[in-house]
């Protein structure tokens, strides 16, 4: 996840500051589930009731970024655009109910059975994750191949 979002920030990057912050918010995120997972850390123990929490308030706040935000600015003024949003959403709406579950679960307090789950619930986000941003990007190369209204501001 982290070397395609290197792609599209290099692809992408420097043209937008709608789109700049929010990739650099899906790299914060990024590299805060690598840490809540264990990636890169040869730790067994599991992560503590803070870590999580901090992560789930990250990932919500992405997750509200996008739609509420960011993927109504990238199709404004743009039929087509508008288009591909309407036929993505639902895919992105699933990865949505799929991370609020996620969060449901273990923001909170975890419990021990619960802490039994986590290894496998975060594995399974991360194909989430990795699902939904494909879409996003979807959505960012739609508005780069597109000319758009000079008057409309990324």
């Amino acid at each position: 996840m982290l070397q395609q979002l290197e792609s599209v920030k290099s692809k992408w990057g420097g043209q937008s500051h709608v789109i700049d912050r929010w990739l650099m918010d899906r790299q914060a995120l990024l590299v805060s589930y690598c840490e809540l997972a264990g990636i890169n850390n040869d730790s067994e123990c599991l992560p503590d009731a803070d870590e999580i929490a901090n992560f789930c308030s990250a990932l919500l706040d992405y997750l509200s970024a996008g739609h509420f935000e960011v993927f109504d600015i990238l199709v404004e003024n743009d039929t087509e655009g508008l288009n591909l949003r309407d036929s993505l959403y639902p895919k992105l709406s699933k990865t949505t109910d799929a991370a609020l579950a996620f969060n449901d679960t273990f923001a909170q307090s975890v419990t021990l059975e619960q802490a039994a789950d986590l290894d496998s619930a975060l594995a399974s986000l991360g194909e989430t994750l990795e699902e939904r941003f494909t879409l996003e990007d979807e959505l960012i190369s739609h508005v780069h191949s597109n000319p758009r209204d000079p008057e409309v501001t990324l």
